[in-house]
């Protein structure tokens, strides 16, 4: 048995209200990278080339930056650390990992020789660092800031210099190498949050919460004036980001009006060339929500910008002609066993921030959009074949249906309780686990009945012929029950060989194996028609399983766990499995199966992933 990864559908980057969100590119603008949960991403913005994610971090990444070479990238993470990784090939070899600053790294910078690295952040000694990519030796000192540094950029040629810019409203320029403070820029009136070296060197920009932006010399430091859009500043509102495009001719912002605007600048001085308006003219003072506001933006390749929405959309935006393109991804961690196959054919990814998602066989991905789940954390999806659907529950006590690609804005119910599990039977009834029982509700969700139980049920599933009801609780104990015509469930038997809470439930296709995972790790597979456990051997997960799926043919099984790993079982020789581990930093999240020989799993990181595997000879 084998496996190998098919495609790799991306997360977009992770966001924060009232703080900015970096974003790189390679050298040629081609790929993106930003940082979601414990990973880096390095995304094509084309199809034609795979999509890295690096998950080494053990703490969770700020920012990442390709090097002018190409050959490497430098991540940084909350807790001061910084790894520098090879880009050739498919392993990320490490080539340096240094505790760079005690607390959160907040910017990174390259030098134009590919040869150092600057980083600043919330240190608890200094702000900020300058060292070699080859030894870790320090290479110059920031000072200057009485506050947390925001941003960092270094001049790309030489002579060098840098520039850093912090809360404390000063901008601070140095000369190197070895860096050493030179003076400090006073020009802005509240905080610093980004600055922006040119890539020839001959100027730099800075921008802040008070919505200006300024051009300075990048030799000297000196101010050469502000950018401004017919006022006093460029943005109504906090300015969020700056960049570069790759000729030096013009800089790029956003801020929380949630505006984009180009800029072509030179030695002496800038204009305003164009904005854009990414939310198709719904933007008002201070932007008309807050997920409107741009926190993130950067220039890529063929005359194009990127810009990422608090909502976490990106949008690359054509400068010449204005065509935007969203690039859509899950913004949070995928929801334990919140990933199912749609009967048209998509997957669909239920999320902590109440979105679900849809992916189609090349990968793009697309909001379920209609009435959503407010926000509220999915928390399962359950496919019903018969009725063409897919049914959702979410933190906010509410079923609602998924049909022809968009939520039903009249398919929704109240439920009794926090759904904790979701399953669907015969004819589209779906049955939900709650903390107070079980409900059932039929398909045109004209009624709902109520089982009201003592044992907690934690997880749910339904054989395919309808025929039987299984339930997890606190206990370890399955029941197996039938639907009584009234909607209630009526417990037949009790499988009692768990030994931990049952996390997950899954019947094979033809509903004569029932599969349960505990929190424990392990899975335990009953005979349903004898009503007694079949096997027991599949025990290698070591923490809570959150999902399990048995292929159409029945005679694999693939399942998900929050140890990260991801197993494919074999109910023909039980003892053979296919290990996939670490497929997921914190944890993997769903998994459900395509066709034989491929299925799909998600993680906490928001990735998911497509894998092709072989069958136990």
């Amino acid at each position: 048995m084998s496996f190998k990864i098919a495609q790799t559908l991306p997360p977009n980057p992770a966001t924060s209200r009232g703080t900015f969100t970096q974003l790189g590119t390679d050298p040629k603008g081609e790929k993106l990278v930003y940082c979601q949960s414990r990973t880096v991403i390095i995304r094509p913005l084309d199809s034609s080339a795979s999509t890295i994610v690096y998950s080494q971090h053990a703490h969770p990444t700020t920012v990442a930056r390709i090097s002018p070479s190409g050959f490497y990238c430098a991540s940084a993470d909350v807790a001061g650390n910084v790894r520098v990784w090879d880009l050739a090939g498919d392993e990320q070899v490490l080539k340096l990992e240094i505790k760079a600053l005690g607390g959160r790294i907040t910017d990174l910078s390259w030098d134009g020789e590919s040869k150092r690295i600057g980083v600043v952040g919330e240190g608890k000694d200094r702000f900020g660092s300058f060292f070699f990519i080859d030894s870790g030796s320090s290479c110059g000192e920031v000072s200057g800031h009485s506050k947390v540094a925001n941003s960092i950029a270094l001049k790309s040629a030489r002579p060098f210099r840098a520039v850093t810019a912090g809360d404390d409203g000063n901008v601070v320029f140095y000369n190197g190498v070895p860096y050493k403070y030179a003076k400090a820029l006073t020009t802005h009136q509240k905080f610093v949050q980004a600055v922006s070296y040119a890539p020839n060197g001959e100027t730099f920009v800075s921008a802040g919460s008070d919505g200006k932006i300024f051009l300075y010399n990048g030799s000297t430091g000196d101010a050469i004036g502000p950018l401004v859009d017919g006022s006093e500043t460029a943005h109504k509102g906090t300015i969020f980001s700056v960049a570069f495009s790759h000729d030096s001719a013009s800089v790029l912002s956003c801020g929380a009006d949630g505006l984009l605007k180009k800029w072509s600048v030179s030695s002496t001085g800038g204009k305003l060339d164009k904005t854009f308006d990414l939310n198709g003219g719904n933007v008002s003072a201070s932007a008309s929500k807050a997920d409107d506001q741009l926190v993130g933006c950067t220039f890529a390749g063929s005359g194009r910008a990127v810009a990422l929405s608090l909502a976490g959309e990106l949008s690359v935006v054509d400068v010449s002609s204005g065509k935007i393109e969203k690039l859509h991804g899950a913004g949070k961690a995928i929801s334990p066993g919140s990933l199912v196959r749609s009967p048209d054919g998509n997957l669909l990814a239920g999320s902590f921030d109440g979105k679900v998602l849809r992916f189609d066989a090349t990968g793009k991905c697309a909001p379920v959009l209609g009435s959503s789940t407010t926000g509220s954390a999915v928390t399962g999806l359950a496919v019903a074949t018969q009725a063409d659907c897919v049914w959702s529950v979410a933190m906010d006590d509410t079923l609602r249906k998924i049909s022809n690609g968009k939520f039903d804005a009249t398919a929704a119910i109240s439920l009794t309780g926090q759904p904790r599990s979701v399953a669907a039977g015969p004819a589209g009834t779906v049955i939900v686990a709650t903390a107070a029982g079980i409900d059932v509700v039929p398909s045109s969700l004209s009624s709902k009945t109520h089982t009201p139980l003592n044992d907690s049920p934690t997880a749910v599933a339904c054989s395919p012929d309808g025929k039987h009801v299984a339930y997890g609780a606190e206990d370890a104990k399955v029941r197996l029950c039938t639907l009584t015509r009234e909607g209630n469930v009526q417990e037949v038997a009790k499988l009692e060989s768990g030994r931990s809470t049952i996390t997950a439930l899954a019947f094979s296709r033809d509903g004569k194996l029932l599969a349960a995972g505990e929190s424990n790790g392990k899975i335990m597979v009953y005979d349903v028609g004898e009503k007694k456990i079949k096997f027991n051997q599949w025990v290698f997960h070591t923490a809570r399983i959150n999902a399990i799926d048995f292929s159409p043919d029945g005679s694999q099984a693939v399942s998900a766990s929050l140890d990260t790993n991801v197993y494919v079982w074999s109910t023909v020789r039980p003892m053979k499995s296919i290990a996939i581990k670490s497929a997921f930093p914190g944890g993997a999240q769903g998994c459900c199966w395509i066709q034989d020989g491929r299925f799909a799993s998600a993680g906490a990181d928001g990735t998911v992933k497509v894998f092709d595997v072989t069958k136990a000879a």
